[in-house]
């Protein structure tokens, strides 16, 4: 999330909704410094001059993996699907509308109503 930028406006951050997470116990990283994240920190959800020098926890947050979930540009209204721990942020005329849309559906109680109803380049509507 530190470097993910939209590829359509370039809006930084992009908006993380978790629908599920992997914990990976055995992991453990050695910091060199914390925050690890130069610009923005996922876990605590802020960028990282928000923090105030404080230890967002990185240790903690190196143990989890996204496993399901979709990012959001809050600029363009565009959702692109986290599927099996991968981001999967294609152009949109390289996306599988059917896919993307029965992803959609299996989730869509757990994300916000900007992404299912109104995001881009498709979304389910109010009927979804």
């Amino acid at each position: 999330m530190d470097f993910l930028a939209c590829p359509y406006d370039k809006h930084f951050p992009l908006e993380l909704y978790i629908v599920e997470t992997v914990k990976y116990e055995e992991r453990e990283f050695v910091f060199k410094k914390k925050p690890a994240c130069e610009l923005y920190c996922a876990f605590k959800n802020k960028k990282i001059e928000e923090l105030g020098g404080e230890d967002p926890g990185c240790e903690e947050c190196i143990k989890y993996e996204v496993k399901t979930g979709v990012l959001y540009c809050p600029e363009c209204g565009r959702w692109w699907p986290i599927k099996d721990e991968i981001p999967i942020i294609l152009p949109d005329k390289l996306r599988k509308k059917d896919s993307d849309l029965e992803f959609l559906k299996k989730i869509k109680d757990k994300l916000p109503e900007k992404i299912v109803v109104e995001g881009k380049p498709w979304a389910l509507g109010k009927e979804g």
